[in-house]
């Protein structure tokens, strides 16, 4: 299948620079698939447009302030992103602006704050860095202290941008988990989502269940072959308590939403892992929590086992994250791509605004 199905032109000024004033009050789309119908809307409304007592699945990963910035003992300034750890807490693997300036050189610092030596570079362009911290901080600890969020490149921000404390706040949803600092990006469907939002859709009968996908960067990388089919996608790890499983895999009756194409990602990789789906009661279960990782690749004319609606921003050409939406549009079926460019049509046409700041759809 042809990458270029997957591409439009999106206007400079619909791309999101900031968030809405308040959560819960960016622009929703709805679209209703059995209808094939479009209505528009706020998201602090959204409960006025689900399915009644709904299983709700959300990624409650927090995002790390990863971005943390040194010099070199040449001389020049490096930006680091932190990723992942390697094989200890103190070594990582992060992405280095300047890259082959910072590895030639072999280590950079922040004085009072930390070394770094650069002691390895991988075939996709990532550099193994070993950091020493002063008064025994952790690295989690130091990025939290000194780091920025790491933002997405179309996100316009400098090292000194005033916006950064509003970054610190939106750029993470108002449930992410502390103890789990994983992730380089956010899961942007759920920064609409405000306390009072939650309260309401529980005592209209909703549940809400928890997941953790450690979303990386690869969630911003463009595909780049011609055939889809070609795409290697990223591997993510993710994390599911018994509960959160149990509700996945239930045949009870109620509608499962994934808020956000993370948390779909999710629930469609323990689908296909259990072959026995749907759950019953005499499934054995022999852990409390599962911990995997997946690299489901969604694109048409996928199967969708478990997801029955989903809450999304709205993506970037040639993504695999506007695959997925296409895929869901019409399951075992390719005409969820000429519905995906009717919708982003309109929602240009209506000035919405995309990607991770951006405005919602739900699909449903």
């Amino acid at each position: 299948m042809d990458l270029s199905l997957f591409d439009y032109h999106l206007p400079n000024e619909l791309i999101a620079q900031e968030p809405s004033k308040k959560r819960g009050e960016s622009r929703l789309m709805v679209y209703d698939r059995k209808n094939d119908s479009i209505e528009h809307t706020v998201f602090k409304y959204l409960n006025d447009f689900l399915p009644e007592d709904s299983d709700l699945f959300r990624n409650k990963v927090t995002v790390l302030k990863a971005r943390i910035f040194g010099e070199r003992k040449t001389g020049g300034g490096v930006e680091c992103l932190l990723l992942n750890p390697a094989e200890d807490a103190n070594t990582w693997w992060c992405l280095l602006k300047p890259g082959k300036k910072t590895f030639q050189a072999g280590n950079f610092y922040s004085k009072n704050n930390y070394e770094a030596e650069v002691i390895d570079q991988n075939d996709e362009g990532l550099y193994k860095i070993v950091f020493k911290t002063y008064n025994n901080e952790t690295i989690y600890e130091l990025a939290n202290r000194l780091g920025k969020m790491p933002l997405p490149p179309y996100i316009n921000r400098d090292k000194t941008d005033p916006r950064d404390a509003i970054d610190s706040k939106r750029y993470q949803t108002v449930y992410a988990d502390k103890e789990k600092p994983y992730a380089a990006a956010a899961p942007t469907a759920g920064l609409h989502f405000t306390n009072k939002m939650l309260d309401e859709l529980k005592s209209k009968g909703h549940d809400i269940y928890d997941l953790t996908l450690n979303v990386g960067i690869g969630t911003f990388q463009p595909i780049h072959v011609d055939q889809i089919e070609n795409h290697k996608i990223h591997e993510e790890s993710y994390e599911v308590e018994r509960e959160t499983l149990q509700a996945i895999l239930c045949n009870n009756g109620r509608k499962k939403i994934a808020i956000g194409t993370t948390s779909l990602r999710t629930i469609e990789s323990i689908a296909q892992k259990f072959d026995r789906f749907p759950f019953n009661e005499s499934m054995p279960m022999d852990t409390e929590v599962l911990n995997a990782s997946t690299d489901l690749y969604i694109y048409p004319p996928a199967d969708i086992l478990a997801v029955d609606c989903l809450i999304t921003n709205f993506h970037l050409p040639k993504s695999s994250l506007l695959c997925l939406v296409s895929a869901f549009l019409a399951p075992n079926d390719t005409a969820g791509i000429n519905i995906l460019k009717k919708l982003y049509k309109e929602a240009i046409e209506k000035y919405y605004k995309f990607y991770s700041y951006g405005d919602a759809l739900l699909i449903k």
